[in-house]
C-alpha cells in the first residue's frame, strides 16, 4: 500500500516535468522559425501528446523511462548552430524553474507544519524529479540535450557528430544496465551534486 502511495505521488511530478520539458524545446524552436513543433502537435500541455508508450512502461517497471523527442526541422532555423544550443538548453532550463518553485512551496510547508503531509511528499518529489530530469539530460552524450549543447559549443567534425549520434543511445542504455547490474550508477555521479544542493537549500 505504501508503495502505491508512493507511486500515485510522484507520478503528477514526472508528468509535469516531461510535459514542460518536450513544451519547452517545441516552444523556443518554434519562436526561432520552426514551425516544426506546431505541426507536429507540440506545442501544449496536455502530457499526451509527449508521453512515449514504450518510456512511459519503462518508467514504471524499471524507473527509466523517455518523452517522445519533439521533432526539429534545422533548416528552418536563422541560425542553426547557436539556436540548436538554445532549444537545447530549453528542456533542462524548465526543469530547472519547476524545481525551484516545488522547493519554494516544500519550504513554505515546512514553515507552516505541515511538512510529512502528503502535499509536502508530493511537492518534494516533484523537485526531486525535475532535479533530475535536468541534470540527466545535461549529460553530454547524445541523445541527451547536454550533447546538443557540447556540439554547438564546439567544432566537433560532423561525421563524428553522425558517428556518436548513432552510437550514444546504446552507450547511454549500456551505462544504465551496467550501474543497474553493479549497483554504482556512474551517472549519479551527474546528478547527485544537483540533488544535494536543492536538498540543503529548501529541506
Amino acid at each position: 500500500m505504501e508503495g502505491l502511495l508512493n507511486l500515485l505521488l510522484w507520478v503528477p511530478g514526472l508528468l509535469l516535468a516531461l510535459t514542460f520539458h518536450e513544451f519547452s524545446h517545441g516552444m523556443v524552436a518554434y519562436k526561432l522559425g520552426d514551425p516544426t513543433p506546431e505541426r507536429a502537435g507540440r506545442l501544449t500541455l496536455n502530457p499526451l501528446a509527449h508521453l512515449d508508450v514504450m518510456g512511459t512502461i519503462a518508467l514504471f517497471l524499471f524507473h527509466f523511462g523517455w518523452a517522445k523527442p519533439v521533432p526539429i526541422n534545422p533548416h528552418f532555423l536563422r541560425n542553426p548552430k547557436r539556436d540548436m544550443i538554445y532549444i537545447a538548453i530549453a528542456g533542462p532550463a524548465a526543469n530547472f524553474i519547476l524545481a525551484i518553485i516545488a522547493g519554494i512551496i516544500v519550504k513554505i510547508l515546512s514553515t507552516i507544519g505541515q511538512s510529512g503531509t502528503i502535499p509536502w511528499y508530493m511537492m518534494v518529489y516533484t523537485m526531486d524529479i525535475n532535479v533530475i530530469l535536468m541534470a540527466f539530460n545535461l549529460i553530454p552524450i547524445p541523445p541527451l540535450d547536454g550533447s546538443k549543447i557540447l556540439f554547438g559549443l564546439t567544432n566537433i567534425n560532423p561525421r563524428t557528430i553522425y558517428n556518436l549520434e548513432r552510437m550514444g543511445p546504446m552507450i547511454l542504455l549500456g551505462i544504465i544496465i551496467l550501474g543497474s547490474m553493479s549497483g554504482f550508477n556512474i551517472l549519479f555521479i551527474f546528478i547527485s551534486p544537483a540533488m544535494m544542493i536543492f536538498h540543503q537549500i529548501f529541506i
